[in-house]
C-alpha cells in the first residue's frame, strides 16, 4: 500500500513540475528573443526587367559569374530574383558560355590554376 501512496505522491509532484515549467522565465525570454531575431526578406525583382539597357550576353563574364554559386552550379530563380523569362535566357548564356570555356563547369577545378 506504501508503494501506492508513494507514486501517487510522485505523480501530484510532476504535474505541479510541468505547471511551473510553463510559466518560466527561460522560455519567455526566448520567445522575445526569437522575435527581435525574425528574419525579414527583401523583396526581389528581375534585374533585366528593371533596367532595359543591361543585356544578358555569354561574354559578359562578370555578369554571368553572379548567376553561378562557387561549385558551378547555375542559381536558382528563388536566390537571383529574375523572372522566368530572363533566368531561361541566363541559364543558355551560361551554358554558351562554359562550351566556349569562359566559364568553367565547376567551380573548384579553376581555382587551383
Amino acid at each position: 500500500m506504501t508503494d501506492n501512496t508513494s507514486e501517487k505522491k510522485q505523480e501530484q509532484v510532476e504535474k505541479t513540475e510541468r505547471s511551473e515549467r510553463s510559466d518560466r522565465p527561460e522560455r519567455q525570454d526566448r520567445q522575445q528573443r526569437s522575435e527581435r531575431r525574425r528574419f525579414v526578406s527583401r523583396p526581389k525583382f528581375c534585374q533585366f526587367c528593371a533596367d532595359k539597357n543591361l543585356k544578358i550576353d555569354y561574354k559578359n563574364i562578370e555578369l554571368m559569374g553572379r548567376y553561378i554559386n562557387e561549385t558551378g552550379k547555375i542559381r536558382p530563380r528563388r536566390q537571383t530574383g529574375t523572372c522566368a523569362k530572363h533566368q531561361r535566357e541566363v541559364a543558355t548564356a551560361i551554358k554558351n558560355a562554359r562550351h566556349i570555356a569562359l566559364i568553367p563547369f565547376e567551380g573548384d577545378f579553376w581555382a587551383e590554376y
